[in-house]
């Protein structure tokens, strides 16, 4: 479905992501743990092309988006979910949902309405519709932003650290629309530094570090028995895992 295969991305002398080969297949839920500055923000905006890979390939359901910018299409289907939530506080709930499938002409206003109420029904914020992000609570800004996503009918979604700008009462809010979307099918990768969340949640896990894929495999496998010495490091320093 995704393969990512020796992406590179360099900010003038600094190279951030050195050799990175990835393989999601649908239906996958990819952890990518690693500390602080490690390129996991950077690979997911590689990904879906907010920052233009200095080479390498970012193929989705066979075609190379990195190579040919005219697949605007299949960018589309790479959803993002940012840390916080971006969404346009001068317009309301449905508008910021509505927006991009209007202007990209992909629904009518009428369709587009229609379909959003129908997706904040599903998760209990209808009510919500006419309201405006400076109204709403942290869980709901970013269950809005997960629906705004949705709305665009993407093959795989990419959240960069979904939760780390809510309160902890807040968070499971979000998690719990994350695992509605796993038993739905969706696609997700997900960068996040709460580590119970990724062992208990994805089907597999990415170890970043010094710009490279230092380890991956199942969460028991990185979780209960992980080979790379700086992995070993980096999971002996989580308190709350």
């Amino acid at each position: 479905m995704l393969e990512v295969k020796n992406l590179k991305k360099s900010f003038g002398k600094k190279t951030v992501l050195k050799d990175i080969n990835l393989q999601i297949k649908k239906g996958d839920i990819i952890g990518i743990i690693g500390p602080s500055g490690c390129g996991k923000s950077t690979l997911l905006r590689c990904i879906n092309m907010l920052e233009i890979p200095t080479s390498g390939e970012v193929i989705l359901n066979g075609n190379n988006i990195v190579d040919d910018k005219s697949h605007t299409d299949t960018r589309r289907k790479i959803g993002m979910v940012f840390q916080q939530f971006n969404l346009f506080n001068h317009k309301t709930v449905l508008e910021n949902i509505t927006l991009a499938p209007i202007l990209l002409g992909l629904m009518t206003e009428k369709k587009a309405i229609k379909e959003a109420r129908k997706l904040l029904k599903e998760i209990d914020l209808e009510d919500l519709a006419n309201l405006y992000p400076n109204q709403l609570s942290g869980g709901q800004k970013q269950r809005v932003a997960i629906v705004r996503t949705l709305i665009m009918n993407p093959d795989i979604i990419l959240f960069d650290e979904p939760t780390s700008a809510l309160d902890p009462e807040m968070i499971g809010e979000v998690t719990n629309l994350m695992r509605k979307l796993a038993k739905e099918g969706m696609t997700m990768l997900i960068v996040s530094h709460e580590m119970n969340f990724i062992k208990n949640f994805c089907t597999r896990v990415v170890f970043l570090s010094d710009g490279v894929v230092k380890e991956e495999g199942t969460s028991k496998d990185i979780f209960d028995n992980p080979k790379d010495e700086k992995l070993k490091i980096f999971l002996s320093k989580i308190n709350n895992y």
